[in-house]
């Protein structure tokens, strides 16, 4: 399912990236803390140094219904702000845990540091066609040049609790591309087998094509991935492909040219790096000249004396 925002777009100069600013919430550690919004950032987009301390920089039952956000997406906007979506809940709490969540946070920002927000919930907003929503899961933001606006597009499971469905978009040369976690089953419906796959469309709205190809480098295996994200990297025509090993706790990367052909060869943050285990869901986004040196200088000097 999809859900249109619009916004004011506006061009936006050409510069020259310098670094990553990666937004994540913690899977480990104070309950208290863990589903609350965190940033690390990275001058090679394998390498990441947590900002803050690692602690919140934004208290979660500030701007959330539930009081904790999960599952953070941020996009470097046309339009100069800096964008996030959210999934608003509170697993820790004992009286929600992993009851129904129909709910989104949405966040803007023109310096990463003041922010703008608002909250979404699906069954009372918009009851008429998601009256019945139980889960709204992992929301993202894109693009679209040809409507000129930003669309969000997020999992959904209403209360029948039949389906739940969980979709990526990105875009590349006229063509959109779609990652999502797959599976297949076999004659009885038993799953045997998951992992990332994609779907491409020359709409953004679709109709998608699958490839029923698996992606990660662990599918068929025990280890089990999910929330992937894709991002270009800066001043290159190489696309990262990341993914949340969940139940190992850290991160993964595979690199791409194509976004068809990914390598098999994993990329993972090196012993140097303060993010990886405990982190979760998350993603990238690129980061403009002087603004990432300076977070990534102040990181490396009190991390590394």
């Amino acid at each position: 399912m999809l859900l249109g925002l619009t916004l004011t777009v506006q061009a936006q100069n050409k510069q020259k990236f310098a670094g990553y600013l990666f937004a994540y919430f913690e899977g480990g550690g104070d309950q208290n803390l863990m589903e609350q919004l965190r940033f690390a950032v990275s001058e090679d987009a394998q390498n990441w140094y947590a900002l803050n301390g690692n602690r919140p920089i934004i208290a979660s039952d500030s701007i959330s219904e539930s009081g904790g956000i999960r599952d953070p997406h941020i996009l470097r906007g046309e339009d100069g702000y800096y964008y996030i979506v959210a999934t608003d809940m509170h697993t820790y709490d004992p009286k929600q845990g992993w009851g129904a969540n129909p709910g989104i946070v949405l966040l803007k920002s023109k310096d990463l540091v003041n922010w703008m927000h608002a909250k979404i919930n699906l069954a009372k907003d918009w009851s008429k066609n998601f009256g019945d929503a139980y889960w709204v899961w992992a929301p993202q933001t894109i693009y679209d040049r040809k409507a000129r606006k930003y669309m969000i597009y997020f999992t959904l499971q209403r209360n029948d609790r039949k389906t739940l469905i969980t979709y990526y978009a990105y875009a590349k040369d006229g063509m959109y591309h779609l990652f999502y976690k797959g599976n297949t089953k076999d004659e009885n419906g038993k799953e045997i087998k998951n992992g990332i796959q994609q779907a491409t469309s020359k709409k953004l709205t679709g109709p998608y094509k699958e490839h029923f190809e698996y992606l990660d480098a662990y599918a068929g295996t025990r280890t089990h991935v999910e929330g992937s994200g894709v991002f270009q990297l800066n001043n290159s025509e190489d696309w990262i492909l990341m993914y949340d090993l969940y139940s190992s706790g850290r991160y993964e990367f595979q690199r791409s040219k194509d976004l068809k052909t990914f390598t098999q060869g994993l990329l993972s943050p090196s012993r140097h790096s303060d993010v990886g285990d405990g982190r979760r869901t998350g993603t990238p986004a690129a980061e403009v000249g002087l603004c990432a040196d300076a977070r990534v200088r102040e990181q490396r000097q009190s991390h590394h004396p």
